[in-house]
């Protein structure tokens, strides 16, 4: 009720502003350039070295396409393919065009929209929608809407450059022929693309807003703030993908799609990947409202979520800048893409000047042609920046922060990050894979999380698209490095269900220097089992380089087969159990990703702990196991029943343990050594550890030890496993000693 309320009361205030606004005559540009910001940038060319650097490679590329004519050829190809890359290229180059027009005052650059712009509009008036028939909502210049609203978004913008350079007659048939019919069609002819809470509407919400401020259309952009309030839609309707594109009482439009998937610390649901392409309509609409609509006073919208969540945007990279994998993502991914550059400029100029941006900034090597890319470079200029630092952080997942979360345990300058992942599903691009981890150091994986399976603009590969093997593999539990039960997938990889529940983080302390440990509990995964994994990222005199302790405590009603897998990045080096290699290459099952997968070797326990060791990228690594008896190591590769190679040939370590109801997988991962290939020396290459044990773990408490090979000593970690109240006092007697303490757990040193 109060949130019906509040929508009311908000529209009631919107309409209130439209009312106000007729009055007032809009100047241009205002959208994301403004007149007193062109009159800054001209006074300040020359004297800003990013800004001008940006702006001669921005004219290069523009002279060029001036050059080479323009051309807007009739659809017909998917992703990647030419009709595909021109009209993308098009859009581009028509908003820095634009932007040119304004910052050297030079009419070519107004010509060339001008022209291209009534090529699409004669275009525009006849054209059908996309031939191609993949998509759930199929566009015109594009095969999905998505695009077609990535065109409007950045064509808004140019037309707000060059709307004093047009005649009313000219402004009046873009506007009746082009820009409303565009419009319309992503969003009154497509309620299934546009109202809906996705990256995909969020676009669609933004290319409305933009042309509608531009235009002064006050409809358009109450349509674009709260989405079309008839829209005809079934509840539960679904995209391709099988995500909900409309849930009962959901609301939609602009707001809704910054209120729903950002949790209160700014982590968006659908994961980094996905939240850096989403970051450009958020931001340059939300810029557009600020400069045009100030009323609205979004960037102070749910505290300020779209300003924080630049921030941890930037958290959720390795050390080289590039986006960890959660859900569907494709790897390299960096802060360096353009919709980045647009995210740090703008949270700098609106969120208080940042100087820690600013070093962002300079290692993306370019700023925006604009207000807030010109606030970057003189604070840059000016010698304000100061180094980003990216911490030990827990982040929200849910609109009200409390559906689960991610976890990065970092230690020293990123010479090691944990990423721990104990989300909500993550919408229609989430992953099986609660309470996953993957492992880097100096942005290098150690061990990783797959990523999506697809080929992005790659015609060749599925038209650019996402491949099938994206749900049978990637999405599948199996292809992260967390428990599988039964060779099934959490939630048994039905959408539905795993929408409606989320891990739930037990305690989360980063305080110690040397010490960082969070802890998830999962009960909904397997109905009857739950699971509790809690990691700690280590540093002690002992160890070379940081290690990770993983402990994964399983109680279950039944007895399970149990499958704990690690995907390591290298070349095998030495293990300490012997093991066999198949005489036929067989997929290690059927369906639920283990189709995928070839059994390479299988091997068993020599002792009660099992080590693998491997190299990669001049370090050693080892995985220590507490073993038992009956246990089962599986060599496993990626790459079966994949017959067009759409997946990478990774390779894994499955333990698995057989007809087991309850029971604790204890692990630690450490790098150590080097190895030169110029010097040939090696150095180190042996693990720390002689010994890891499991030696107590009861319903109430869990105890692990460590025994350091070099002088016998032990570190121990005890976990309370039901109560973790930081005040809390308890006592336990391991090895006939007592030990007490206060909170959770207790990391100690045995002499």
């Amino acid at each position: 009720m109060i949130k019906s309320q509040f929508k009311i009361t908000l529209q009631i205030l919107t309409l209130l502003w439209f009312v106000s606004f007729n009055g007032y005559t809009q100047e241009h540009p205002s959208l994301i350039l403004t007149k007193d910001g062109v009159q800054k940038i001209r006074k300040e060319l020359g004297n800003v070295p990013l800004f001008d650097a940006s702006l001669e490679h921005v004219k290069a590329e523009v002279d060029a396409e001036i050059a080479l004519g323009i051309d807007t050829p009739i659809p017909k190809d998917y992703s990647g393919g030419y009709t595909h890359e021109r009209h993308k290229r098009n859009f581009l180059i028509l908003q820095k065009a634009g932007v040119l027009y304004q910052i050297l005052d030079d009419e070519k650059y107004a010509e060339y929209v001008k022209a291209m712009l009534f090529q699409y509009e004669a275009m525009y008036k006849d054209l059908p929608v996309h031939p191609q028939t993949r998509s759930y909502a199929r566009g015109k210049l594009f095969w999905q809407c998505l695009n077609d609203s990535n065109w409007l978004v950045y064509v808004s913008q140019a037309y707000d450059c060059v709307y004093n350079y047009l005649t009313q007659k000219e402004r009046k048939r873009l506007e009746k022929n082009l820009f409303r019919p565009f419009a319309n069609f992503i969003s009154i002819d497509n309620p299934q693309f546009y109202n809906r809470v996705h990256n995909h509407s969020t676009w669609g919400n933004a290319a409305v807003g933009m042309i509608g401020l531009v235009m002064g259309d006050d409809e358009l952009v109450h349509r674009a703030l709260y989405g079309i309030e008839d829209d005809g839609l079934p509840i539960d309707a679904k995209d391709n993908d099988g995500g909900y594109i409309k849930t009962e009482g959901q609301e939609v439009g602009f707001l809704a799609n910054v209120n729903e998937p950002f949790s209160p610390d700014g982590y968006y649901t659908e994961g980094p990947y996905y939240q850096r392409y989403a970051m450009y309509p958020f931001l340059i609409f939300a810029q557009a409202l600020h400069n045009v609509r100030p009323e609205v006073k979004i960037f102070e919208h749910k505290d300020s979520v779209l300003l924080k969540s630049v921030n941890v945007l930037l958290n959720l990279s390795d050390a080289d800048g590039e986006f960890f994998p959660l859900n569907d993502a494709q790897k390299g991914m960096s802060y360096k893409s353009r919709e980045v550059v647009t995210a740090v400029d703008i949270a700098y100029q609106y969120g208080g000047h940042n100087p820690q941006l600013l070093s962002i900034a300079n290692e993306q090597g370019q700023v925006l042609l604009d207000d807030s890319g010109l606030a970057v470079a003189l604070g840059i200029r000016d010698g304000e920046s100061t180094k980003f630092q990216k911490k030990s952080i827990n982040l929200t997942d849910g609109a009200n922060g409390n559906e689960g979360g991610v976890a990065i345990l970092r230690y020293g300058n990123e010479d090691m990050a944990l990423v721990y992942k104990y989300a909500a599903q993550g919408l229609s691009h989430g992953h099986y894979d609660k309470l996953s981890f993957s492992l880097y150091e100096k942005g290098k994986e150690i061990v990783q999380d797959y990523g999506l399976a697809r080929f992005v603009n790659i015609e060749q590969k599925g038209g650019g698209n996402y491949l099938k093997e994206n749900k049978t593999w990637a999405k599948q539990t199996i292809a992260h490095n967390t428990l599988v039960q039964n060779q099934t997938s959490h939630f048994n990889g039905t959408y539905e269900i795993g929408s409606k529940h989320h891990s739930e983080l037990y305690f989360f302390d980063a305080s110690d220097t040397n010490l960082k440990i969070v802890s998830a509990k999962e009960s909904n995964a397997y109905p009857g089992t739950e699971m509790q994994r809690t990691m700690a990222l280590i540093k002690i005199d002992d160890f070379e380089r940081p290690f990770v302790l993983d402990i994964l405590k399983v109680a279950s009603q039944t007895k399970n087969k149990y499958d704990l897998p690690f995907y390591f990045m290298g070349q095998v080096i030495q293990t300490n159990f012997n093991f066999s290699f198949p005489k036929i290459a067989e997929p290690l099952g059927s369906e639920n990703g283990y189709q995928h997968i070839w059994s390479e070797g299988l091997g068993n326990p020599n002792a009660d702990n099992s080590k693998l060791s491997w190299l990669e990228n001049g370090k050693f690594y080892t995985l220590t196991t507490a073993s038992q008896k009956e246990d089962e190591l599986q060599f496993v590769r990626i790459g079966a029943n994949d017959p067009e190679f759409n997946l990478r040939r990774d390779a894994g370590l499955i333990i698995r343990r057989k007809n087991t109801q309850n029971t604790t997988f204890v692990s630690v991962i450490e790098s150590h050594g080097n190895y030169s290939p110029v010097s040939e020396f090696s150095v180190n290459s042996n693990s720390a550890i002689s010994k890891i044990e499991l030696v107590s773990d009861t319903k109430e408490y869990t105890s692990v030890i460590i025994q350091i090979k070099a002088n016998g000593e032990k570190l121990m970690l005890v976990m309370a496993n039901n109560d973790k109240d930081p005040d809390k006092e308890h006592t336990i007697k391991i090895k006939n000693k007592e030990y007490r303490w206060t909170g959770p757990y207790i990391f100690i040193k045995i002499k």
